[in-house]
């Protein structure tokens, strides 16, 4: 028997012309600052319209939503999700997001999935004003199932720098504010798919709840907030700003809080949406366990002086005050108290 890549699992037919898709869907995202790359798989950028520029970069992926989008065979939301989240955490620090790059992982060829999951990329990225600039495509035989795979993003922005949003003039008598999630965004699936029973029952993705008024599935699957074009008018007012993700608003909120101050949050000061409640109802999570691990339905924090909220209230309609700053009590004291 002859051997070949193709016997091996990797047919570079369909690689080669999956290619020529990718760059047309980054060519959509295409600015002039993005430079002819021929020949090179490295992406130019051209930096402009700063003083003094100071690079923003993050990179992450969407967890074990990956599980869930695979049994629903929907990918163009998980696209979406990859950039977005990436593009909130360099938003945290005052920054444009520039250009984005991506790496996709599978062991078994899916063009539906990998054009869905373009597609969701390349209409985030339109919407934030980025450039998709380059990625890589690995074909990896036997190292995922045949319906698994792997996503991960990068994404770099840019900031002036005396206008870096640190935290480090969060003072007590400061506003805590809160801008709302749309569900889950990326974390907490492991824990959601052990309370649904999801990998031992993966219809039940597809039950309708009433709480819900759609199935399970549809609501795991909500895309990521983005909260760039909400904040950006604002940056100047805003002395601190948290997107909360893994570790709930406890341990988000704590890394911008400057040593001597602690977060007040009162949780009763906005509406907790209806799929957390169900997670905790469901699975007997306790409540402290539930704030550690999603965002229990604020996206976002943005900590202000009282003279400011009014301004940002109007910037931002969707705002919520959910708590202040304060001295801490006591060297024991928690920096994110939740009362």
């Amino acid at each position: 028997m002859e051997n070949n890549y193709s016997s091996a699992g990797i047919d570079l037919t369909q690689m080669e012309s999956m290619k020529d898709t990718f760059k047309a869907f980054a060519n959509l995202t295409s600015t002039p600052n993005v430079l002819g790359s021929k020949g090179s798989f490295a992406g130019l950028y051209k930096l402009t319209g700063f003083d003094s520029p100071v690079l923003v970069a993050s990179t992450d992926g969407v967890g074990t939503k990956l599980k869930i989008s695979a049994i629903m065979g929907h990918y163009e939301s998980l696209g979406k999700d990859l950039v977005v989240l990436n593009a909130n955490d360099i938003v945290c620090k005052g920054a444009t997001p520039l250009f984005f790059l991506n790496y996709i992982a599978f062991s078994e060829f899916n063009s539906h999935m990998l054009e869905s999951l373009m597609k969701g990329m390349v209409w985030a990225c339109k919407s934030l004003d980025c450039s998709m600039l380059s990625g890589e495509t690995a074909n990896m035989p036997g190292v995922y199932t045949s319906t698994e795979f792997d996503l991960a993003g990068f994404i770099v922005g840019c900031a002036e720098e005396n206008q870096i949003i640190t935290g480090d003039s969060i003072e007590p008598g400061d506003t805590i504010l809160g801008i709302p999630s749309n569900g889950l965004h990326t974390n907490g699936f492991s824990l959601v798919r052990r309370v649904f029973s999801i990998d031992n029952n993966p219809t039940g993705l597809f039950k309708n709840y009433p709480e819900l008024n759609h199935s399970l599935g549809e609501e795991l699957l909500k895309p990521h907030r983005s909260y760039y074009h909400e904040l950006k008018t604002s940056y100047p007012l805003i002395k601190g700003l948290a997107h909360i993700t893994g570790g709930g608003l406890p341990g988000k909120l704590q890394s911008i809080m400057p040593t001597g101050t602690q977060a007040i949050i009162n949780t009763t000061s906005w509406d907790v949406p209806e799929i957390f409640q169900m997670v905790q109802r469901i699975g007997s999570v306790s409540s402290k366990e539930m704030f550690n691990v999603f965002n229990m339905g604020i996206g976002m924090v943005v900590v202000t002086d009282k003279e400011s909220v009014a301004q940002i209230k109007e910037n931002i309609p969707s705002l919520i005050e959910i708590g202040y700053v304060s001295d801490t009590i006591g060297p024991s004291a928690d920096t994110v108290q939740l009362i």
